[in-house]
Parts: structure tokens; C-alpha cells; sequence
């Protein structure tokens, strides 16, 4: 001890040294910089049933004072006095930064160069041009800019909004916090949907109601943000239960497809805040003086009615004005997968394309297999990376069968997956400085791949490269099935240097720049959004991709709760919905060949189950959904979606999609329990159809009806009375109906 004790206290002298040097002093000034006042005004962003409405009190405090229902008079908002008078977190403020009185979670939060964060937004000036609406906010201060940008999509009752963050300073500054949209709405209880899930699982719905405190939603995976979870939430108003059809709903979503974050914070005022925006997480976000950044879009919707007009509000706007081509009906296909795996030939897959075209299906896709030479891609451990034909496979080319597919009245399609790389891969041997990785560290493997730096330049150029040199296989490709197989891990970038902050932000902004590429040279390709199934589904990739694969799992019985959830955000029209064969590749289980049809046909039906498998009488009952799909799915892909029956809350789904003339429907019915013979059929009120007009109702695909009133007509008046009532009592029975009017 005599000889440790001396150590420790001069160790513990030269702590208390440093601890009495002084910091370097910052140029603070002790003058005040006097903030003009400004004309208390109110601001109006409305949509043909929905208002945002803005107060702005002389001080240039913005505040949101309301988001619901539309108000013929919006001006009398200019005295509306909320009665908050806490000395500190003003309440509201519809942009909150992190300083003045604002205490809580900041949607902007800035680091100056004298270290200091305060920033407080005043209202300057602001325009309206059309359906759209710029407010002008500003730090006198510091001279940090916002502008929140507003734009309607009045007949969909949506609004999209984005911030526009400007150094107006002569320093530069660091962003720690760069939200897209805040928004204030008061209750007396808040009721949050929102979702999770993994591989296989995806878009599984969470309900809970929201108390004081605040609850967030993220993701960190870099790319694969949706897998387990989706940047996406309904929040439901003065209830604490989920209504399809009656109570306020809003509902949010944001368009990015890296990290994210949403956040719901009830302070002690009993307002709930909700910011939506990039994740901040390792991604500090330096401006330089003059220079701005721009958030992603993030969309709202509120609906008086319940989730379901919420739905179809979101729906609506992203067919019009979001999804690549939106509501453009894909065709239905056939594709090898799941039949062949790596194993084919040209040989193999031409017979494929014969039962395509036997059955009445429209397109043959070509998964995962087709390339790689010194490095085969025979399994998934090699050839990512090097996008040469494998000559060894299909030496007749690729031209070979897009042209047979073309001559069989087939359109063509093929899988890429350009953002990854394997290991074996003479991609991986020539650059390893594209690859995502961090000093020091080993390059961890996920499904034998790692990721490339798309912060890189020269990898968006490869990337872009891979898709146009498959193009330039045939010019009978049609069809692009992009994948990406895993997330970011043990991050880093060695394009970036010492700007590592850059790297999870630069890669998404890098995918764009390349998906712009490709949309402005292949802008009518269909291409699929995939990635390990539903792990990429946002409205962010959707300005570039005409569908998405839903899961990966196929089977019946789990899409249900899948394709359910995804209805409550995304259209139908996205969702990439195929027939499998049974026992079921991913969970094993067994349904009929109807269910499975029936099922599929409620988004792009497709099928993964080769023809050659099924018996004469299978093929036919086959040939007969697939045709009468083709009758009704312009309904699928542009109706309006009503869900009847949820499968989180019964042993039953059931929904419909209405034309919006309301002058036809096709009603899906699934029974999930067996329901015995002391139990009435179940009811459903059909909803969105005119009361006055009469529908025929004929039931598809089957020789004896489930229903009484086959055949006849019926007003919509009496559909939506609960007169409808498939008998349905086995488990996995299901039907169709299609709505007609005489």
C-alpha cells in the first residue's frame, strides 16, 4: 500500500489539474438581438375535407392550432388562445428546435461553431402557390433558415411535408437533428397501430394506447429499414380501440428508405407530438455557410370516418402522385424460383415459359442463378458481384428465352441484386475498398455477402452499370427484380475518410441518384422492389418501383396477417402476391389450392407453383382463377379497398375493392376457423356501394355457390345491412364475389 498510495494521489492531482484548466472561451456577446415583430396571422393548408391550420402570433411563434376537419372560416383560429401558460415548452410550436423555451424532443437541433445549440425559429414570410404552401422560419441569431414546405393532394385528403434547413450563417454548423414534419394534435387519449416484424413476418401490427412519456419507432439497419418495422403509424383520437369506420384517425408515413424515426411525445400539457424524420443516429449532418439539406417527404392524412378512409386516403394519393407509374396494371407471371432454385437450363426454363403461356399468365421471371463464370452462381456463396452470363448454364443466352418468352405472347423478367457483393467474386478481389467496412475490423458476412458503399461514386456508377448491362442482354426484358439480401452492419465507409457521419445518409441518397438514372433511361421497365421479401417497403423506393415482394414467405395462412397490415398503408396494386405449392417451402403448412388462389388474387397475383406439379383437374380450376382474375383486377389495382373482417381480431377476413364510379366491386372471403353448425355465417356489411343502385352478385371460380343470393341482385342499400352472408365453415374455405350493376 505505501508504494500504490503515492501513484493514486498523483494520479488523482493530474485530474484535478486538467479539471481546473479553463475551456477555450467561446465569442459569446451579452447584446440582444431584437426579433421584429411580426403580423399575427393564420395559415390554412386544406385538402378538399381536411384542414392544417398555423397560428403565427406577433413574436413569429408558429403554432399548429389544428389538424382535422375542414373550417369555412379558418381566420377564427387568430385568437385562439390553447390556455397553456408552463413557463417553459410553449406547447404546439409546429417546428420545435432545440432551444428558448422548448424543452422536449426537438425536430431541429443544431451544433454551432462556438458550441453552442440554441436555435429558436421565427416565422418571417410565407406564400401559397397552388396546393402549395412554404413557411419561412428563421434564427436571427445565428441566421439558421427552415423552410417547411406543404403540399396538397386535395382530392386524396393528403399533405406532404418536408423541411428545407439552410446555414444562413458565416460559420459552419453540424445538424443533429433534421426532422421532415412536426405535428401537435390535442385528445383526451391517443391509440397507436403501428408495425413489426422480422424475415417471413413482416408488417405485424402492434396496438397500444400512448400515455405520458414518449414512444419511438426506428430503425438502425441501414437498408432493410422495413423489415422490422416500417416507417408508417395510425394514430387514433379520443378512443382507446381500433374502428375501421368511425372515430378520428390520423395517419402518417415517411418517404425514406434508410434509418427513421417517429416519435410520439405526450408532455405534461396532455398534446401528443409527432415528429417524423431521419434517424439522427450516427449521422450528424455538417453545413457549410450557404449550403442546405433537404428532408424526405413525410405524409399525412386525416380522416373523420376511421382507419379505413385513412387507408384509402394514402392509397389514393400514392396511385396519383407517389408510386412509379401508380395503379398501372403488372402482369401476372410465373416465375422459377421457387421450382428450380440454382438449378436450371435453357431447356428447363422454356418448358416453364410453355406452362406460362398454357395457363393464361403473362410474364416469365428469371430469379437468382443466371450468371457468374470463374465464380458460378450455383448457390447463394458466389458470383455476386460479377454480372456476366454464366455461359456454362445458359449458353444460348439471355436473348434466347426473353425471345421465346415473347414469342409465346410471354413479356420477360430477371433478378438482379447489384448493391451486394460475395466474398468469391472477382468484384471483391478488384475492390475491396467498395465494399462497407470498418478499419481494423473484420467484414462481417451476412448470407455470404457484404454490402457495397453506395456513399461512393464509383459504386453508383458499377451499380447503375449492373442494370443497364442486364438491359443490354435482350431487348426483350420487360421486367427487373431488384433484391437486397441483407442489412448494414459494422459500418463504415473508406470513400468517406473522416466524414463517417455522412455514410448511412450518403448510401440512400446514393441508391436514389442511381434509381434516377435507371428511371430516366428505362422509364416504362417494371421493376420489383425486393429485398429478403417486405424488408424495403416505403414510399420513399416506391417513387421508382412499380410493385414490391410482399414476404418471402408464400404461404396462405401467414400472408393473410401480412398483406392485411400492408393494406393499412401501401395499395394493393404494390403488393406481389404468388400461389405456392404445398407443403409450403417456408412454414410447411398445407391449404387448399383454392385459398391460396383466392388469396393471391387480392394484390398482383403470380405464381411461384410450376404448372407440370398439378393434377388435370388442379390445372383447370387453375386456368379459371387466373382468367377471371384478369376481369376484375382493375379493381384490385385502382378501387377503393374497404376491410370487412380483420384477421388480428376474429377467425375470419374479409375485404373489397370498389370501383370509384361505385358501379362495380369484388368481395374476398376467407374463413380462417372451422365455424360448427350451431354458429350463424358470418355477416358482412358491404361498404363504399351506391344504396340506391341494385348489383348483381356472382360468386367466381366455383360450380356451387356459398351464398343463397348468387345470382340475384340486391340494392347496395341491402349489401351494407348485413344481408350478406357467405356460408363459409371449414377452415381455409374462402370466395370471390364480383359486383355488377344492372
Amino acid at each position: 500500500m505505501k508504494k500504490i498510495l503515492p501513484i493514486a494521489l498523483i494520479f488523482l492531482a493530474s485530474i484535478g489539474a486538467e479539471a481546473r484548466k479553463q475551456p477555450k472561451k467561446a465569442q459569446f456577446t451579452h447584446e440582444t438581438v431584437e426579433i421584429p415583430a411580426v403580423t399575427p396571422q393564420v395559415i390554412a393548408v386544406e385538402t378538399a375535407h381536411s384542414a392544417l391550420i398555423l397560428q403565427v402570433d406577433e413574436k413569429g411563434v408558429v403554432r399548429t392550432v389544428h389538424y382535422g376537419n375542414r373550417i369555412a372560416d379558418p381566420g377564427q383560429f387568430l385568437r385562439f388562445d390553447p390556455r397553456y401558460y408552463r413557463d417553459l415548452d410553449p406547447g404546439s410550436l409546429n417546428y420545435p428546435a432545440a432551444g428558448g423555451r422548448f424543452v422536449g424532443n426537438p425536430a431541429l437541433s443544431v451544433l454551432y461553431a462556438d458550441g453552442t445549440r440554441n436555435t429558436e425559429l421565427h416565422y418571417t414570410s410565407h406564400e401559397t402557390s397552388g396546393d402549395r404552401t412554404v413557411l419561412h422560419l428563421k434564427d436571427y441569431v445565428t441566421a439558421m433558415e427552415v423552410d417547411l414546405v406543404y403540399e396538397c393532394c386535395p382530392e386524396a385528403d393528403v399533405i406532404v411535408a418536408r423541411s428545407v434547413i439552410r446555414n444562413g450563417g458565416s460559420k459552419a454548423v453540424t445538424l443533429t437533428d433534421f426532422a421532415s414534419s412536426s405535428l401537435t394534435v390535442s385528445a383526451r387519449k391517443y391509440f397507436l397501430t403501428h408495425f413489426h416484424g422480422t424475415w417471413a413476418e413482416e408488417m405485424q401490427i402492434d396496438r397500444e394506447p400512448l400515455g405520458h412519456g414518449t414512444k419511438v419507432l426506428e430503425s438502425r439497419r441501414g437498408i432493410q429499414t422495413s423489415q422490422c418495422g416500417n416507417p408508417s403509424f395510425f394514430l387514433s383520437l379520443d378512443t382507446a380501440e381500433w374502428s375501421e369506420t368511425s372515430g378520428e384517425v390520423i395517419a402518417g408515413a415517411l418517404a425514406w428508405s434508410g434509418n427513421w424515426r417517429i416519435s410520439f411525445e405526450e408532455p405534461e400539457n396532455g398534446q401528443m407530438r409527432i415528429i417524423g424524420g431521419i434517424n439522427p443516429y450516427a449521422s450528424a449532418w455538417p453545413l457549410k455557410p450557404g449550403e442546405t439539406f433537404t428532408t424526405p417527404d413525410m405524409i399525412w392524412t386525416w380522416s373523420g370516418s376511421g382507419a379505413g378512409q385513412a387507408s384509402r386516403n394514402l392509397h389514393r394519393w400514392a396511385r396519383k402522385r407517389q408510386i412509379n407509374a401508380g395503379g398501372r396494371i403488372t402482369p401476372t407471371l410465373l416465375n422459377n424460383w421457387e421450382g428450380t432454385y440454382f438449378d436450371f437450363n435453357a431447356q428447363l426454363l422454356k418448358g416453364i415459359i410453355d406452362d406460362a403461356a398454357a395457363m393464361g399468365l403473362e410474364m416469365f421471371v428469371l430469379d437468382d442463378g443466371w450468371f457468374g463464370n470463374e465464380f458460378p452462381r450455383n448457390d447463394d456463396r458466389a458470383g455476386l458481384g460479377d454480372w456476366e452470363l454464366n455461359e456454362k448454364k445458359l449458353p444460348e443466352g439471355i436473348d434466347h428465352l426473353a425471345s421465346y418468352a415473347h414469342a409465346k405472347g410471354l413479356k420477360f423478367g430477371i433478378w438482379i441484386e447489384p448493391e451486394m457483393v460475395n466474398p468469391a467474386s472477382n468484384l471483391a478481389r478488384q475492390h475491396p475498398d467498395w465494399i462497407v467496412q470498418s478499419p481494423g475490423r473484420e467484414r462481417e458476412q451476412i448470407r455470404n455477402q457484404w454490402t457495397l458503399d453506395l456513399s461512393n461514386p464509383a459504386v453508383q456508377d458499377f451499380v447503375f452499370g449492373v442494370f443497364d448491362r442486364t438491359m443490354s442482354l435482350s431487348p426483350r426484358i420487360d421486367y427487373i427484380k431488384w433484391d437486397c439480401n441483407r442489412s448494414i452492419t459494422s459500418f463504415g465507409s473508406p470513400y468517406l475518410g473522416t466524414e463517417q457521419d455522412r455514410f448511412f445518409i450518403g448510401y440512400i441518397q446514393g441508391l436514389y441518384s442511381v434509381l434516377d438514372r435507371v428511371r430516366a433511361k428505362y422509364p416504362d421497365t417494371i421493376i420489383q422492389c425486393c429485398s429478403s421479401g417486405g424488408a424495403r417497403v416505403d414510399y420513399g423506393q416506391l417513387r421508382y418501383f412499380n410493385e414490391v415482394w410482399t414476404s418471402d414467405n408464400t404461404d396462405a395462412d401467414s400472408r393473410i396477417g401480412i398483406q392485411y397490415a400492408t393494406s393499412l398503408i401501401y395499395p394493393a396494386c404494390i403488393m406481389g402476391d404468388h400461389v405456392s405449392v404445398v407443403p409450403n417451402h417456408q412454414t410447411g403448412s398445407i391449404t387448399p389450392l383454392k385459398f391460396r388462389f383466392d388469396l393471391a388474387c387480392t394484390g398482383r397475383l403470380g405464381m411461384e407453383l410450376q404448372p407440370k406439379t398439378l393434377t388435370p383437374a388442379e390445372r383447370a380450376f387453375a386456368d379459371r382463377c387466373i382468367k377471371s382474375y384478369k376481369g376484375y383486377r382493375d379493381l384490385v389495382f385502382n378501387g377503393d379497398l374497404y376491410r370487412l373482417a380483420s384477421p388480428y381480431e376474429g377467425d375470419d377476413y374479409a375485404l373489397m375493392y370498389v370501383s370509384e364510379d361505385k358501379s362495380r366491386a369484388v368481395v374476398f372471403v376467407f374463413n380462417l376457423a372451422f365455424r360448427n353448425r350451431d354458429k350463424f355465417a358470418a355477416e358482412y356489411k358491404l361498404q363504399g356501394l351506391d344504396p340506391a343502385r341494385r348489383y348483381k352478385v356472382t360468386e367466381l371460380n366455383v360450380d356451387k355457390s356459398c351464398w343463397w343470393g348468387d345470382g340475384k341482385a340486391f340494392t347496395g342499400e341491402f349489401l351494407a345491412s348485413g344481408g350478406f352472408n357467405p356460408s363459409l365453415r371449414k377452415p381455409h374455405a374462402s370466395a370471390v364475389f364480383l359486383l355488377t350493376t344492372l
